[in-house]
């Protein structure tokens, strides 16, 4: 398949978004997303994407309780950079918590019961993406660290700031890079700080993703409409080419538009409109 074919645009969009202008309290929240979550297991498929969604959505929650099982909540945090596959990752963690009755009324105000996130900033960082993070902080009550140096040593520090985590929640997913032969529970590689690397949707596509986004009415970071389909940083990050659109010469002659500095002003589709898995990456240069 490629861009612009069926993928998302036969989703039935709710018309409240997930989270809203009105400040809900954190249980709230928490009960909101398992109820709209809880209404689409429910549903009847529209189509075998959605069918597989669910099914995917269920494997997910499952992991996700194995870990609530497995690691008390100060032992748990979650890798967080306001992308797409995060945001999906964060979601089903609150409604995970929602259905093991792990919701405090207030966890910012309790380390012991806080959502502990780490946020690895890119080097040059778009400020949409920066601007994304602190809304999520606000609207998910996030306990959230943040990080601008390189991986390693970003999570050694990360662990030496919060040494009571064991495990992390990452959103990385089997097309990713270094992504094709992780499992749902794998511990770190040697050399790197020691902790447990929990991939709940590892074997989601990324068409999976923006059908659960879309099919929610999740708040996303606005890049994404802009055609941006993975974000780096403003120095290794473009909207991506598969989502040009077709232009309409504004003069008839068959050339493009121009911007008033003669420069083309290509514009790009949405990211939920690109549906092949390894075309995600075209607009990062590494």
């Amino acid at each position: 398949m490629t861009a612009g074919d069926s993928s998302a645009r036969d989703v039935e969009v709710p018309a409240s978004p997930l989270v809203h202008d009105t400040p809900l309290s954190f249980p709230d929240v928490c009960a909101r997303i398992h109820d709209r979550i809880a209404a689409f297991l429910d549903e009847q498929p529209a189509s075998e994407r959605l069918e597989s969604l669910q099914q995917q959505t269920r494997i997910s929650l499952g992991v996700i309780e194995e870990a609530l099982d497995k690691y008390s909540l100060p032992e748990l945090s979650l890798a967080y950079n306001g992308g797409k596959d995060c945001l999906v990752l964060l979601i089903l963690y609150l409604c995970a918590l929602h259905r093991k009755g792990l919701t405090p009324a207030d966890p910012t105000s309790n380390p012991g019961t806080a959502i502990k996130c780490v946020y690895i900033q890119a080097p040059h960082p778009f400020q949409e993406v920066e601007d994304f993070v602190q809304v999520s902080v606000k609207e998910y009550s996030l306990q959230l660290l943040e990080y601008a140096k390189p991986m390693k040593a970003a999570f050694a520090d990360y662990l030496h700031d919060t040494p009571s985590v064991k495990a992390i929640f990452v959103g990385t997913r089997r097309t990713d890079p270094h992504g094709e032969h992780l499992k749902h529970f794998d511990p770190t590689d040697s050399g790197w700080p020691a902790f447990m690397r929990i991939h709940p949707v590892i074997d989601w596509h990324y068409v999976d993703i923006w059908t659960f986004i879309r099919h929610l009415n999740i708040p996303y970071c606005k890049l994404y409409d802009r055609g941006y389909t993975s974000l780096g940083g403003t120095d290794d990050t473009h909207p991506n080419p598969a989502l040009a659109a077709a232009k309409t010469p504004a003069n008839g002659s068959g050339s493009a538009p121009s911007t008033p500095n003669g420069a083309s002003d290509p514009q790009f589709r949405p990211a939920y409109e690109l549906v092949d898995d390894y075309e995600e990456r075209l607009g990062r240069d590494r």
